[in-house]
Parts: structure tokens; sequence; C-alpha cells
């Protein structure tokens, strides 16, 4: 699915762009509406992306390539660490960021241990105030003057990302921040991750939705096998690690009623993503404790390098 948009540019500007924020803001929900498609999953749990998702957004005079970075919270676990240091060394990266925070709760110490770290970034720092559906437009300024006084904001724009309210605005206004570059992806692609690293997104989303409080950050999905057969149906073998037996319980269902739902649900959004038919198989195992171990953590892509 492409992203382009039409009319003659008078010169090309490019350039990479942090979203940061505390958990469960709405990072993952700005970046598939910024790009137009969904390569980043939802959830109303936080801390469920884990890795730097690079979208790109490309127009006949700009792209943007956003890095959805996972929340930034207080890590009990080595894979929280992990995710603490890929949200950290984004902001080393990029053109601009983008800090996110949600308007219908306050300003607490997340957003300021966050503000702190921003105070250093040497690229110029937007505050976007999402879910502004959630307050009454005359709220909106004495929370801009809570946030004002903690740190002087390049920009600051206000938006709702699940309904799409201002976020042209907010394309318009990062553009301008951008510099002169090269077009660095063609204009029809919508992410630099390989296509197996999206699908195992897409089927730790359904998870996490049909699971519910039950085993959020105990998963883990690894694509084994992906090819094309012989009758152009895409075949993908999928594999979901949890930590304990008593999940692996709970992500099968009785009589395999989760995973069946979830193979479902996860498949009808692959084939939207490849544009094409899919078979999805997927398996549960246990890897015990895997969060705290770096060798798994290894081996299932998470990296600090």
């Amino acid at each position: 699915m492409s992203n382009q948009k039409s009319g003659k540019p008078d010169k090309f500007r490019s350039g990479f762009v942090a979203i940061v924020g505390r958990p469960n803001v709405g990072k993952s929900t700005l970046m598939n509406g910024l790009i137009g498609q969904k390569i980043a999953i939802m959830s109303d749990k936080p801390q469920t992306t884990r890795n730097k998702i690079h979208g790109v957004y490309t127009t006949d005079s700009s792209q943007i390539i956003f890095l959805d970075t996972p929340g930034i919270h207080k890590p009990n676990s080595k894979l929280g660490n992990f995710m603490n240091q890929s949200a950290q060394s984004a902001l080393g990266e990029v053109e601009a960021v983008l800090f996110l925070t949600d308007v219908s709760e306050e300003l607490g110490g997340g957003d300021r241990y966050i503000i702190e770290m921003l105070k250093n970034s040497k690229a110029p720092v937007i505050l976007v105030l999402n879910k502004i559906d959630k307050v009454h437009p005359e709220a909106l300024l004495p929370i801009i003057d809570k946030y004002r006084e903690l740190m002087e904001f390049t920009e600051i724009v206000p938006i709702s990302a699940l309904q799409g309210n201002n976020v042209n605005t907010l394309l318009e206004t990062l553009t301008k921040y951008l510099p002169e570059g090269p077009q660095y992806y063609p204009a029809d692609q919508v992410t630099d991750h390989p296509e197996q690293f999206v699908c195992a997104e897409l089927i730790r989303e359904k998870i996490l939705h049909m699971t519910r409080e039950e085993v959020p950050h105990s998963i883990a999905v690894t694509i084994e096998d992906m090819r094309v057969q012989e009758n152009g149906v895409v075949y993908i073998g999928a594999v979901i690690f949890v930590e304990r037996d008593s999940q692996k319980g709970i992500v099968i269902g009785k009589q395999g009623s989760v995973l069946k739902e979830v193979g479902k649900l996860a498949r009808r959004d692959i084939e939207n993503l490849l544009g094409s038919r899919t078979f999805l198989e997927l398996w549960v195992k246990v890897k015990k404790d895997w969060r705290n171990q770096d060798r798994v953590l290894k081996d299932l892509g998470f990296r600090n390098d």
C-alpha cells in the first residue's frame, strides 16, 4: 500500500523522527495513522511495543522515517532494560523528536523523567498532546502551560491519533524541521522491517487482545517458516513462546478455542498486509523466564546492538 501524495516539490526533505513517550500513550496508533497502514501493534496494555519500529511516510516533496519506540518505563526484567535502551538510543539517530503525551491523564513522574532526558536532545522536540477527544477544549491551555514550565518545546501540536484529528497539521509542522536530503526508501514502502517481523507482531497483538491481563508480557512470537506454496498461498509457521505451563494453557484455550481465534484474526491482518491468501499454523512452547535470559532474548530478536 502506498502513502505517496501528488504534487511537484521545490526541494526534497527527508529525515528520521523518533516517537517517544510513556507506555500506552498511543505511539503505535499514531505511527499507523501517519503512514496509513498497520505495521505496529496496538493494545490497551502498556509496554507492548518492544523494538524500534520504522514506518516510512513519503510524499512528492518529503520522506519521513518514523521510529516508534518502546514506552519508557521502570524496567523489571532484562527485556525491560532492552526496551528502555532501545527507546533512548533512538534519540541520537534522528532529525526531530515527537514527545507524545496523553492529555486525559495527569502529567506524572514518567513524563517528567522523559522530559529531563529530552533536554539533552540536539534535535528539535515537538510536544504532541494526544487524546484531545477525551478532554474539554478549555482544559488544553492549562495542560500546555504545565508542560511549558518544564521545558521549552520547539512546537506544541494537540491531536487525536485514534480519530485522526490534526494529524495532517502535525505532518506539515514536522516537515518544516527536516533538512534537504535523499529519498531513502521507495515511495510505496511503508516499513523497513521484514514481513516476517510484522507478521509476528500481528500475531502477538491478537494474543494480547484474547488473553487480556493474564499473559501480556510473557509472550514472544517468532516466524519459523514463511514461503509461497505452488497454489500461491503464503504458508506461515509461527511459534508462540510463554514462560510457564499455565500460560501455555491460557494461550491455547479450552479445546484450542483461544489459539484458533488468534489464528483467524491474525490471518485476516496478515492477508491485508501481504495482499494474498495465507495459511497460518501456530504452535505454543514454554521457555521458562525467557525475559531474563540473554541468550534467549538474542535468539528471539531482542538485541542491544
